[in-house]
């Protein structure tokens, strides 16, 4: 009867999504590497030092696979990194707010490596705080019941509606991590039974999920609320992509990777290292080079050649499809393929150490300063520029854990997510190195987020300034060469997300994405499953 029902197209989507959801089968695994033969005729180079490149460097080093890094910056990391400031007195994080690795594929992934046990996972005080002109809510750690309840409150009405959502997004996040726990196999005529929420789910924006739910445009504005984690608004987000992340963070709560997210890139390094392969910093990647249609080495900016059985590219997709391959080594079809794909939102983001202490002063560790308005409309301000109305965020590390700061200081960070477009009129000008209109946009910019975040979230924060450090879209490009400073690779939109996104594996034989760009996504979560999911396809198309 089922197989009546289920569409072809359907479990082609089924296949990417467990793809995407699946949990390494050592015992595969063993066997594709029994029939390898001997690994140094496998050399493989990844391009990018961000997770993705890292966490699939790291499982092949350990397979004793020759493996290189190509790394642009001086340090591992890409969007997981920290810099110091004021000598060393502020060390700021570039990216991580919270991560939900704990007790799923994540926590799995990094035992897998042997990095989980080095790393100090920091409970945060509360998965976040909402400020709206109406609210101030904290959304409480692993205590699903206690956020109905604290909704409720507000929304008596849909109280029942509150419940069947959250409900909804924490069976859906159960489900997939029990396909991950299964390697990802399935019955296909009764999939639609077995795993029910992800089925019903598959075809809904994030807009149509809650609206099955709810209909207060106040409260769906709040249980959406966290749609700027991925990067679109809920009329065009994936509906399973955010309840299956956001019931994690409910179900599992939300971490901080003390002392910062450099610890888990250095780990991640660390393995590649101590397993003989080996990453070069200060160097890019300018020709990847072809033969007969595969993959055969690559051109470094030294001018070296290193020659290559596997390319696993962790940098943008279209800088590695269009400017670093041979014209018309890809089919035609496929670059009109990917022209449907956008480039994640950016970030506009002020890094302040503030001379004073703010822990237990200031409630809350990362207050998301919603305006009121609705998603849709806070998503337009972020592709227009509006930083003077659009929602923003505050974070104040120091209330993760005692001892962020050095003492007597205290170190946050004020994030705007921000489009591409505000910032393109000063590109030219940038990469040139006339910068003198950039700097004044930028810190027109700054003033305005800095008020805002006074005015909302810490009172006289102007007077506690010490040190101030801004990013803009064109940084996060100079820093870690994503197209058009992208910060979740290609948008998650219903056409490229989770279930139908993009594969890793190229039309290039021996070529492979892992990261942001590619399958599942971008995030922590999602670029670590990405390099996994390379790692695995690799391993099969050499021994399989």
């Amino acid at each position: 009867m089922f197989n009546k029902i289920i569409s072809r197209r359907a479990f082609l989507s089924i296949s990417a999504m467990t793809a995407a959801s699946l949990a390494l089968d050592w015992k595969k695994i063993s066997a594709y590497a029994a029939r390898m033969g001997h690994r140094n005729n496998y050399p493989t180079v990844i391009i990018g030092a961000g997770l993705g490149g890292l966490c699939c460097g790291a499982y092949l080093a350990k397979q004793g696979v020759p493996v290189t890094v190509i790394e642009q910056h001086n340090i591992p990391g890409g969007y997981a990194t920290s810099f110091d400031r004021a000598d060393g007195k502020f060390t700021f994080e570039v990216s991580l707010h919270g991560t939900s690795v704990n007790n799923n594929a994540t926590a799995r992934i990094l035992k897998d490596l042997g990095v989980l046990n080095r790393l100090q996972l920091v409970e945060l005080p509360e998965v976040y705080r909402l400020k709206t002109p109406d609210m101030d809510i904290s959304v409480p750690q692993r205590d699903p019941g206690a956020y109905i309840s604290l909704l409720a409150k507000h929304f008596p009405a849909e109280k029942d509606g509150t419940r069947r959502f959250v409900q909804q997004m924490l069976g859906l996040a159960e489900e997939v991590n029990r396909l991950h726990e299964k390697k990802g196999k399935f019955f296909k005529p009764i999939f639609p039974i077995q795993y029910r929420k992800m089925w019903n789910v598959r075809n809904k924006t994030l807009a149509d999920l809650v609206n099955d739910y709810v209909k207060d445009p106040g409260l769906q504005d709040i249980l959406t609320a966290q749609w700027g984690y991925y990067g679109l608004p809920p009329s065009k987000l994936s509906g399973f992509y955010y309840a299956n992340t956001t019931g994690g963070y409910l179900k599992n709560g939300s971490y901080y990777i003390k002392q910062r997210s450099q610890d888990l890139s250095y780990a991640l390094a660390e393995v590649i290292e101590n397993s003989g392969g080996q990453i070069i910093y200060e160097t890019s990647v300018e020709k990847i080079l072809i033969k007969n249609g595969v993959v055969n080495g690559v051109l470094l900016s030294e001018g070296n050649v290193l020659p290559a059985k596997a390319m696993v590219s962790n940098a943008s997709a279209l800088t590695t499809f269009k400017k670093l391959l041979p014209r018309k080594a890809l089919p035609a079809d496929y670059l009109k393929y990917l022209e449907n794909y956008r480039p994640s939102l950016s970030t506009f983001i002020v890094w302040l150490g503030l001379n004073t202490e703010l822990r237990g002063k200031i409630k809350g560790y990362s207050t998301h300063v919603l305006s009121g308005r609705g998603g849709e409309a806070d998503y337009q301000s972020c592709l227009k520029g509006d930083i003077e109305q659009g929602s923003f965020s505050v974070t104040i590390y120091d209330n993760a854990f005692d001892g962020y700061s050095n003492p007597g200081t205290s170190t946050l960070m004020l994030l705007f997510l921000c489009g591409y477009e505000p910032w393109r009129r000063y590109e030219h000008d940038y990469k040139t190195g006339n910068k003198t209109a950039y700097y004044e946009e930028k810190n027109r910019w700054t003033d305005i987020l800095i008020r805002r975040a006074e005015k909302m979230v810490v009172p006289g924060l102007s007077s506690l300034i010490e040190v101030k450090e801004t990013a803009t879209p064109l940084t996060n490009w100079r820093y870690t060469g994503n197209t058009e400073g992208s910060i979740y690779g290609f948008e998650q939109s219903m056409e490229n997300a989770y279930m139908t996104r993009i594969s890793n594996e190229t039309p290039i034989k021996g070529l492979y994405l892992a990261g942001a760009w590619g399958n599942p996504g971008g995030g922590y979560t999602g670029v670590l499953r990405s390099g996994q999911l390379t790692f695995d396809k690799l391993m099969e198309s050499w021994g399989g």
